[in-house]
């Protein structure tokens, strides 16, 4: 009898669960008109309650644009509730693991939606130990060589896949990149430095309001201070604390360099992600130097924290 209570217990237990994973991304707190919503606020590491680097946008209810899929965030993905038929977008900042690595078990599961348009994706061109983003779809989906070569018809649409329409953006531009334009919103691209790494920074523009994905960058680039320019919402990285040694600066941004840029970009709203157990472990430090010098709206994101933005006037 006992046995036959445990049994019945679990499956109520799945039942409830396969309820909460179905839910839309309004059920999980995106309920504004435009929102972004946090799927991994983490990095690299392991971490219990971070997931690597992934964001959405929400418009009206539908996810139409994923920012990165690092590891970990195609799990948050799934309870976000977005659905792969709606998506315009999968922009990748650069071609870290932390980044990009969940990309074949999203389009994996794309196999069992029934979306049947094509589907863009955005990503650098390469250099050094860095392929270009055609160079890692091959080395992903290639037929025969490809490490998912089953995958194949993504690339050209066949085996009932949708196919992948590729956009190389150049990482080394210093002037804003025209990536996707509908009737609802436009995203620009462009080159920030990341060390070695070729690397972009995303702005998308919905209407009135700005929002702006640094990706992983240093905060050596001017130009980025002007692509950022009266961001409502700033999704910024931020990997290290002030004490940082000179090879992780020449990569991230320290907090007083994230404090000028969101200052002299007079941005509304700034979101502190993509973070490490190194600057975990400094927050309060970091949290201090930049409200001593940024003194707008500041927040620390959390996996499937929502943002949500309202038209500008209200």
């Amino acid at each position: 009898m006992r046995e036959s209570k445990r049994w019945r217990l679990a499956a109520l237990l799945l039942i409830l669960a396969s309820f909460g994973a179905g839910s839309s991304g309004a059920a999980n707190g995106c309920q504004a008109p435009i929102a972004v919503q946090v799927l991994g606020s983490g990095g690299p590491e392991a971490q219990q309650e971070r997931a690597s680097a992934g964001y959405l946008l929400w418009l009206e209810g539908k996810a139409r644009v994923l920012v990165d899929l690092g590891g970990g965030s195609f799990a948050r993905y799934g309870a976000s509730g977005a659905r792969f038929t709606d998506l315009d977008l999968i922009a990748l900042t650069h071609l870290h693991a932390d980044h990009a690595t969940d990309l074949p078990a999203l389009l994996k599961s794309g196999y069992f939606s029934q979306r049947s348009r094509a589907l863009p994706i955005a990503g650098p061109t390469g250099g050094g130990d860095y392929p270009d983003l055609e160079g890692y779809l091959q080395g992903l989906f290639a037929a025969r060589t490809g490490a998912f070569g089953y995958l194949a018809g993504y690339l050209d649409g066949s085996d009932g896949l949708v196919r992948l329409e590729r956009r190389t953006l150049e990482a080394d531009s210093r002037e804003p990149i025209l990536v996707l334009e509908t009737d609802d919103y436009r995203i620009r691209a462009i080159g920030v430095t990341h060390g070695p790494v070729p690397a972009l920074a995303y702005r998308i523009d919905v209407g009135d309001q700005r929002i702006v994905f640094s990706g992983d960058l240093n905060g050596d680039d001017p130009w980025f201070v002007d692509f950022a320019h009266d961001a409502d919402l700033l999704i910024m990285d931020h990997a290290v604390p002030e004490q940082a040694g000179a090879v992780a600066a020449r990569l991230h941004a320290l907090p007083s360099e994230i404090a000028e840029i969101a200052k002299a970009a007079e941005v509304k709203h700034l979101v502190l992600s993509h973070l490490m157990r190194r600057s975990e472990r400094a927050l309060d430090d970091s949290l201090a130097r930049i409200h001593a010098v940024y003194q707008g709206e500041l927040s620390v994101a959390s996996d499937l924290d929502c943002f949500g933005l309202e038209p500008r006037g209200r």
